[in-house]
Order: structure tokens, then C-alpha cells, then sequence
């Protein structure tokens, strides 16, 4: 039986980068862990190859047991919190998902 997991993928344009990673980013990843979660993908500078809405986005992808433990995460008083500090620092999207784990192959 496959093991389904969750991920959160958030798609961001920042504009103000020096607030965003002295408040927001110091205390999150903290968090993440606390509740479960896991980074899988952490990244700026990238492009959109089809669509898009901002010229060099952020990504970021975690990985959670589930997507309960993703939203006790997202709706956590410590997390409601900490996401007031990225307020003005730019735009973001997130999505959830659920999905089997992926293990890919050896190279």
C-alpha cells in the first residue's frame, strides 16, 4: 500500500527580501518541524515556463504525514502569528495536496 503524503507548495514574489528573511524566515522553519513537516524544495530566481504572474518567483515545497498535520500547522496559534511577520514582503499562493510518497529511482 502506497503511503500518502501531504505537501505544501507555496509560489512567492517577494519584494522586500531583507524583512521577509530577518523575521519570517528565522522563525518558520522552526515550526515546520515542530509540527512535522519537512522542506523538500526551498528556492528563489526561478522562471515560469508557461503562465506565471511575477518575473522571478520563490518556491517553496514541505512535505507532511498528512494533510491533518498540515493544517495544524497553517492554523496553529504559533503559526497564525508568525505569518503576520511576512505581511508586505511580497505575494504568495499555497496550495495543499495530497499525494503518495515519491521515492524516485536510483540514478
Amino acid at each position: 500500500m502506497t503511503e500518502l503524503r501531504c505537501y505544501m507548495i507555496i509560489l512567492a514574489e517577494i519584494n522586500d527580501p531583507e524583512r521577509f528573511m530577518a523575521a519570517y524566515a528565522r522563525v518558520v522553519p522552526d515550526l515546520v518541524r515542530q509540527f512535522g513537516g519537512r522542506y523538500v524544495v526551498r528556492g528563489s530566481g526561478g522562471i515560469f515556463l508557461e503562465g506565471g504572474w511575477c518575473d522571478s518567483p520563490s518556491v517553496l515545497v514541505s512535505e507532511w504525514p498528512s494533510r491533518a498535520d498540515a493544517l495544524r500547522f497553517w492554523n496553529s496559534p504559533e503559526y497564525v502569528a508568525a505569518k503576520q511577520l511576512r505581511e508586505g514582503t511580497g505575494r504568495f499562493e499555497i496550495l495543499l495536496i495530497d499525494s503518495p510518497a515519491w521515492n524516485p529511482p536510483p540514478a
